[in-house]
């Protein structure tokens, strides 16, 4: 019988214990105030997407080392599309550091994948309680929205969501020629 010992590890190691919690997520109101400011004033797609891009890397890099274990491996899940232990990942992080915006916006971004929408759905609005400017998890919402066959009410998300970041790439699913 074959042992997977670096899986079992893992989440022996990244399980959470009740004494330990995640610390308060520190955010610097400043610099993603400036990136926010700098994603509206962008002139074109190249630099709203770079900027969009700085913001991403302040979300993921989570409020400590065992957080973001948890999330750069339940990110590794994703991209081998084991959405299943990925999920059970983001379970985890959530359960140790309830405060980490990105930690919910990922495990919506799972259920997504996995097509369950109604979860998905409360993850985000998790995510937007306690970020509401991700325009990540307001572009999610669109989508899940739309998938679920809500589009009247998946655009209007992805008109908030393009309020914050017009270049986002999913402004092309909004019906040609509507204002934003």
């Amino acid at each position: 019988m074959k042992i997977n010992v670096l899986g079992t590890l893992s989440f022996v190691l990244l399980s959470p214990s009740p004494a330990f919690s995640c610390p308060d997520v520190q955010t610097d109101h400043i610099e993603q105030n400036r990136l926010y400011s700098e994603l509206q004033m962008a002139s074109n797609e190249m630099h709203g997407r770079a900027v969009g891009g700085q913001l991403w890397e302040i979300w993921v890099t989570a409020p400590d080392e065992k957080s973001q274990e948890f999330m750069d491996l339940g990110r590794e899940r994703i991209r081998v599309a084991d959405y299943e232990r990925a999920e059970e990942i983001f379970d985890q992080l959530i359960d140790y550091c309830p405060n980490y915006a990105e930690g919910w916006n990922q495990r919506a971004f799972v259920r997504y994948l996995r097509q369950d929408y109604g979860n998905a759905l409360e993850d985000i609005t998790a995510a937007l309680e306690l970020e509401p400017r991700h325009f990540g998890a307001l572009a999610g919402r669109a989508t899940t929205l739309i998938s679920m066959g809500r589009v009247k009410v998946g655009h209007a998300a992805l008109r908030q969501a393009l309020a914050i970041h017009p270049w986002l790439s999913e402004r092309h699913l909004l019906p040609t020629g509507e204002d934003i």
